[in-house]
C-alpha cells in the first residue's frame, strides 16, 4: 500500500500587493490552522515518511508546520518548482518518481491542481479548502504503479469542520 496524503497549503495572506503570488506569506488563520491539521493527523497516528512541496513561500512554511509537528527533519523537505502551478499530470509524474522505500507521503501544494487530481483519480468533486487533506491510499507497491484503478478515497479533513 502507498499511501498519499495531499495537503493544500495554508490560508495566504493578500495584505502586502506588491508580493508576487510565489511569496505570499500565511495570514493569521493560516498560522493556526496548518498546526491545527498536523496536530489531527498525528492524533490519528499517521506520520509521514517524506514531506514534498512546491517552493511558494506559503507552501514551505505549512510543509516547516507539519515537520515540526511531526518532529520530522525540516532539511529533509523536498521541494519541487514542478508543483507550483502544477497540472494534475506534474503531481502523477512527481508521485511516480518517489522511492517506493517510502509508503506514507505528504505532498504540500495549490489548487486548482489537487482538485483536478483528486477529482480525476478518485472521482472526488468538491473543493479542497486552504489546510484541506485528502487521503488517497494505492493498492501497490510502488508509487510508479498508481492509477485511477487502484486509488481509493480514505478520508477528507479541513478546518470548518471542526469549528
Amino acid at each position: 500500500m502507498k499511501n498519499l496524503y495531499l495537503i493544500r497549503h495554508a490560508k495566504s495572506s493578500w495584505k502586502n500587493m506588491t508580493l508576487s503570488d510565489f511569496d505570499r506569506p500565511l495570514n493569521n488563520r493560516g498560522k493556526k490552522n496548518a498546526p491545527f491539521m498536523a496536530k489531527l493527523l498525528k492524533k490519528k497516528g499517521l506520520k509521514p515518511d517524506l514531506i514534498i512541496a512546491s517552493p511558494s513561500y506559503r507552501t514551505r512554511k505549512t510543509a516547516h508546520i507539519f515537520a515540526d509537528i511531526f518532529k520530522y527533519n525540516k532539511k529533509e523537505i523536498l521541494f519541487f518548482e514542478c508543483l507550483y502551478n502544477a497540472s494534475k499530470n506534474d503531481i502523477l509524474e512527481t508521485i511516480k518518481y518517489i522511492d517506493d522505500k517510502f509508503e506514507n507521503l505528504f505532498l504540500i501544494g495549490h489548487n486548482p491542481s489537487l482538485n483536478q487530481f483528486v477529482q480525476e483519480y478518485v472521482n472526488f468533486n468538491e473543493n479542497i479548502p486552504t489546510s484541506g487533506i485528502i487521503k488517497i491510499e494505492f493498492d501497490c507497491k510502488r508509487w510508479k504503479e498508481t492509477k485511477k484503478n487502484n486509488a481509493q478515497l480514505i478520508f477528507f479533513e479541513y478546518p470548518k469542520k471542526y469549528n
